[in-house]
């Protein structure tokens, strides 16, 4: 990789006044919501999970990534801003036309990613940062698609961050989310009740529900659902596209 090419993929840490301040005045629809946990407890979480998370994650969540990754290649030369990047699992997903830009508050996730980049020649991966979801050093319209696969159940105010995705989302773009979505009833429920005791240690949110979605959705009238379908194999991850008129 050349120095051109090896700085592009540095990880970098914004630091814009104006970005904070815009993404702390999002305004965020009161609802019963389960258990939150804040970024630090995301991130100490994330440090934890880095070294084995590939290991244990990688092939569960597969397929999800892969859909994910698809729909957003769709959009042919895209701009695409890859929320929650991770260790970059799904970059080499990614149509090489398209350029992504990568996302993720955990500095030794975001590592193994540039790794990833540097040990595969993914060219069409145009930089990776560090930052929160919630408040993004982009200006508005910036990107094609936003796609943030197996994230919303890791974020402390999921709404503001929904809110500054749209900001940063061209008229016409889309965001592509695989999610778990909480079960209302059953033994899964049950399942998820008891996990939601220790989800600041996991460093997710076991038993998210669709109303924290949906309550959303129904106060923004640019914005249209336009898919939401249980996956395969086991339909224990939804996909979810959203539009922006």
């Amino acid at each position: 990789m050349s120095e051109r090419e090896d700085s592009r993929h540095s990880l970098r840490s914004p630091r814009s006044a104006s970005s904070r301040r815009r993404g702390q005045s999002l305004a965020s629809p009161h609802v019963n919501r389960p258990r939150a946990f804040d970024n630090a407890a995301v991130a100490n979480a994330y440090a934890r999970w880095a070294p084995v998370y590939d290991l244990a994650f990688s092939e569960a969540m597969r397929p999800g990534r892969k859909i994910a990754a698809a729909v957003a290649s769709r959009h042919k030369g895209a701009l695409i801003l890859d929320v929650g990047v991770g260790t970059g699992l799904e970059l080499p997903m990614f149509d090489p036309a398209s350029r992504v830009v990568g996302i993720d508050l955990s500095e030794p996730m975001l590592r193994r990613a540039a790794r990833r980049v540097a040990a595969s020649a993914l060219h069409h991966v145009a930089g990776l940062s560090m930052m929160d979801a919630c408040h993004l050093a982009f200006a508005d319209a910036t990107f094609d698609v936003i796609v943030a696969p197996y994230v919303l159940t890791v974020l402390p105010r999921p709404e503001a961050s929904l809110d500054e995705w749209v900001r940063v989302l061209k008229p016409g773009g889309e965001i592509v989310l695989v999610n778990h979505i909480g079960t209302t009833r059953g033994p899964l429920a049950w399942v998820e009740a008891k996990l939601a005791a220790r989800s600041a240690a996991l460093g997710w949110r076991p038993e998210f529900p669709w109303r924290i979605l949906a309550d959303w959705l129904a106060g923004r009238a640019g914005l249209a659902l336009v898919e939401r379908r249980a996956l395969p194999p086991f339909g224990f991850f939804t996909l979810i596209r959203i539009t922006k008129r």
